[in-house]
């Protein structure tokens, strides 16, 4: 019997909640949604700054009768829902934070801050679940046991701010846990997910070639950073094509190199910055120390010194399989079951990660993307926007999921 929550009242009589009685509040629930994200977008705030738009979730929770407990390991907040009966607790997730982008889109609701945009769907994510708590909010008396929901500061900015949250007591008490991400790489009205490593772990490092300035027209008297740092650059790449097993995947980057000040000068440093993506634990610190060797020997068999700087970033974030399959049944009974996706992993990172490692659960990608409208730019271009219908989607896909979590453990 899946699908609802049957509650005793005390009173001899049972209360049902149905997926279906969610879904027209949903519809309902929409444009005032929409009213949220884009008052959020307008008014954006970067990793670890997001005072105002705790405060605007705070304000909203609190009105609606929920427990509240801000500054959870930063500016993030969760909210708790009990019910009538004792039962599971589900905590659905949703973050917050913004990006350093100058918004580049042509509409009423483009950021109103500068050089500061909602450029890869938080603010939809955030609007989403206050939704989420309004919606259930109306039904506590009929709810046998616990929704928490979980709003998260810093998710762009390593170390990020699920493992505070999770530190500050935002996985207490709790059986499962749920995410959602908007995506707009998938058409609106598709759902997909993957039963096992779903995200890459992201590490990052930065390094400094230190050799000897001189004369553009004089090399021999110099050591050349620049020259250095273009052989370290392509002798990192052999990680990838000579250290890693052709069926593991990883990816090395050099995103930034900043060497020299002027045509006639050999630059006597030369500062780079990169990312390494894997998925296996024992990959991943082989990885690192292959960036580590490959530095310092390029760097010294042409006279140079190094200095390194690498980070451990997220995890692999990692999907329970008992939790993807609720996913594939409760996606698959609100939606075309050629909407519902077993999706290939990608190497983009999420803090999510923290919380699978600590309790079962699931993350989803929401399809969000529609050329139609403009919603086709990728995550964190300047001109990034979403189908706002897929809020919907994801919102009754969170409830359902919920609600069989329930249903499953309170029925019995």
């Amino acid at each position: 019997m899946k699908g609802r929550i049957v509650s005793n009242t005390g009173a001899g009589d049972t209360l049902i909640i149905q997926g279906e009685e969610l879904d027209k509040e949903w519809e309902a629930m929409y444009e005032t949604m929409v009213s949220w994200r884009r008052h959020l977008h307008q008014h954006p705030e970067l990793s670890y700054k997001e005072v105002n738009t705790a405060a605007f979730v705070a304000e909203k929770l609190t009105g609606w009768g929920l427990d509240v407990r801000t500054g959870m390991g930063g500016y993030g907040l969760i909210a708790d829902l009990q019910g009538s009966a004792p039962g599971p607790t589900v905590a659905l997730r949703a973050d917050m934070d913004a990006l350093p982008i100058q918004d580049e889109k042509q509409c009423d609701y483009a950021s109103k801050v500068p050089g500061i945009m909602h450029a890869c769907g938080h603010d939809a994510h955030t609007s989403t679940l206050l939704a989420a708590a309004k919606i259930w909010s109306t039904k506590k008396e009929r709810l046998k046991g616990r929704i928490r929901f979980i709003f998260q500061h810093a998710e762009e900015v390593t170390p990020g701010g699920a493992a505070s949250m999770i530190e500050a007591g935002a996985l207490e008490g709790v059986d499962v846990v749920y995410g959602v991400h908007l995506w707009t790489p998938l058409p609106v009205g598709s759902v997909g997910s993957n039963p096992g490593a779903m995200m890459a772990a992201a590490d990052e490092f930065h390094f400094e070639i230190r050799g000897k300035g001189g004369h553009g027209g004089m090399p021999h008297q110099a050591i050349d950073s620049v020259v250095i740092g273009s052989h370290a650059v392509v002798n990192l790449q052999t990680i990838v094509s000579r250290t890693v097993s052709p069926i593991e995947s990883c990816v090395v980057t050099i995103g930034s190199i900043n060497g020299g000040t002027n045509f006639n000068v050999i630059a006597e440093t030369c500062k780079m910055k990169g990312t390494t993506r894997t998925f296996d634990s024992a990959l991943r610190l082989q990885v690192k120390e292959r960036v580590e060797e490959i530095v310092a020997s390029t760097c010294k068999m042409y006279g140079a010194e190094s200095v390194m700087d690498y980070r451990l970033g997220y995890p692999p974030l990692v999907n329970h399989p008992g939790e993807f399959e609720r996913f594939r049944e409760v996606a698959s009974g609100m939606l075309p079951e050629d909407r519902v996706l077993t999706i290939e992993p990608v190497m983009a990172a999420e803090d999510f990660a923290y919380y699978l490692q600590q309790v079962p659960g699931c993350f989803i990608f929401v399809g969000a993307g529609n050329a139609q409208t403009g919603a086709d730019y990728p995550h964190h271009h300047p001109k990034f926007d979403l189908d706002e219908r897929a809020m919907l989607t994801a919102g009754k896909l969170l409830s359902r999921m919920a609600l069989h979590v329930l249903d499953e453990t309170g029925t019995r």
